[in-house]
């Protein structure tokens, strides 16, 4: 368990009161206190297992994501920073464990999904290939760099984790002829399987990279995910920085950067479709014309490609696509009397996700819309005191996952916006997006 410092912890919750009101200092106080004190836990090997809430699993994305409103603060508590890169180490083992894996256990003890239909071994928690899972470590690893400036965690398993990620991107881009991986779970639904009701349909290169999987775990629609190869594209780009500054590689630098530039070409080729209000991303494409124009709660997701790096938050294609996936048009899209925002086929329908809701206020460009999406959170925790996985629109208190700690983490990442307090944001860098 690890606690932050009481002068650091006291500070950021008077700053949040202030700017947001005791009810939201409140909630950010147990939010924040949570993550760090009851969902990590440092192994033997000197890594850190970090548990999602309440599965005992650790998700590559969400040990991740988790760790976001806490980047901040690294260069200030360098013990902090240390619990941070320990995580890390452990999702770049998990990475050379199984690059297919989206989750793990805390040791060989067989939990999880073992009669499903594809490698597991007694580590893999689950094994649904999510292009994102590669991504989340990875941009992890070049935060802590960017913040610190240490370079220790930069080593040869970041680099052998960069080289696996490569390859299976490399393999993805064209599945239907080069791919081994396959997925078939049993007695589930059928967003959990690639086997039944057309998933894991047929795709055709793009130079993007196919996944299995959404960042809710539910199966494609259509092999292309236009997100999770963004969030590809800019993680590659900082594999080029950290390959060139860092590591002296130029060969792995060339390769990162021609694979990034593949993936943006596939992008802007094929993810690019218009609607009514003119051009928008899709959500997912197959390269053969098939589209599904939707968003998802789950991050990396179209309502979130600032925040990951990929564009500006005043991008006009941007700014066309949240207009489309903050509406009605968007399948995913739930108004009700309590609250508005994004849900996810992955909960029941009419509820909608306190991630999106973040992630609305964090990429939004009004202070005003920032504040107004705090104080919708607050008014829908029935009563807990932290955040949950989904929330009926009409009812707060008809909610699932009681304890959910990536979206505890993404409510503290907007109180610290809203209150001034966030001092480390990705911008993009390179190409031109869109």
């Amino acid at each position: 368990m690890f606690q932050l410092p009481e002068s650091l912890r006291t500070e950021l919750v008077a700053g949040v009161a202030a700017a947001c009101g005791e009810r939201a200092a409140d909630i950010f106080n147990r939010c924040f206190t949570d993550t760090l004190e009851n969902t990590i836990a440092m192994q033997a090997d000197g890594t850190a297992f970090m548990v999602t809430g309440d599965i005992p699993a650790m998700w590559q994305r969400d040990s991740a994501a988790q760790l976001a409103p806490y980047l901040h603060f690294l260069d200030r508590v360098p013990e902090l920073a240390e619990i941070v890169i320990a995580v890390n180490r452990r999702q770049l083992g998990g990475m050379l464990h199984d690059p297919y894996a989206n989750a793990f256990n805390a040791e060989a003890n067989g939990n999880g999904h073992q009669d499903d239909r594809t490698d597991m071994t007694p580590w893999t928690w689950e094994r649904k290939y999510e292009i994102d899972s590669l991504c989340y470590p990875l941009q992890l690893a070049e935060d802590i760099w960017r913040i610190t400036g240490r370079t220790d965690h930069l080593d040869e398993q970041y680099a052998r984790a960069v080289r696996a990620a490569m390859g299976v991107f490399r393999i993805e881009q064209d599945h239907e002829a080069h791919s081994a991986y396959r997925f078939e779970r049993f007695d589930a639904p059928q967003s959990d399987t690639l086997v039944r009701a057309g998933r894991g349909s047929l795709t055709v290169p793009t130079g993007m990279s196919w996944s299995a999987f959404r960042p809710s775990d539910d199966a494609c629609d259509f092999g292309y995910n236009v997100p999770g190869n963004a969030f590809a594209a800019v993680v590659l780009a900082g594999v080029v920085r950290i390959a060139r500054d860092v590591l002296d590689d130029e060969v792995l630098a060339d390769e990162a950067d021609a694979l990034r530039d593949q993936i943006e070409t596939g992008i802007r080729a094929h993810a690019v479709v218009t609607v009514a209000g003119g051009e928008i991303y899709a959500y997912e494409v197959d390269g053969l014309g098939g589209a599904l124009l939707a968003d998802d709660a789950n991050v990396p997701s179209l309502l979130a490609l600032p925040y990951i790096g990929w564009c500006d938050a005043g991008d006009p294609l941007y700014q066309r696509t949240r207009a489309f996936v903050l509406s009605d048009a968007n399948p995913t899209f739930a108004s009700g009397s309590a609250a508005k925002g994004i849900g996810s086929p992955h909960t029941p329908d009419g509820h909608i996700w306190p991630i999106a809701l973040a992630l609305q206020g964090l990429t939004a460009t009004d202070p005003d819309e920032k504040k107004r999406l705090l104080e919708m959170l607050v008014s829908t925790d029935a009563g807990t005191g932290m955040m949950h996985e989904s929330f009926h629109k009409d009812d707060p208190a008809t909610f699932t996952r009681e304890w959910f700690s990536w979206a505890n983490a993404m409510f503290c990442e907007l109180a610290l916006d809203v209150a001034g307090l966030r001092s480390y944001v990705r911008v993009p860098e390179g190409s031109v997006r869109g």
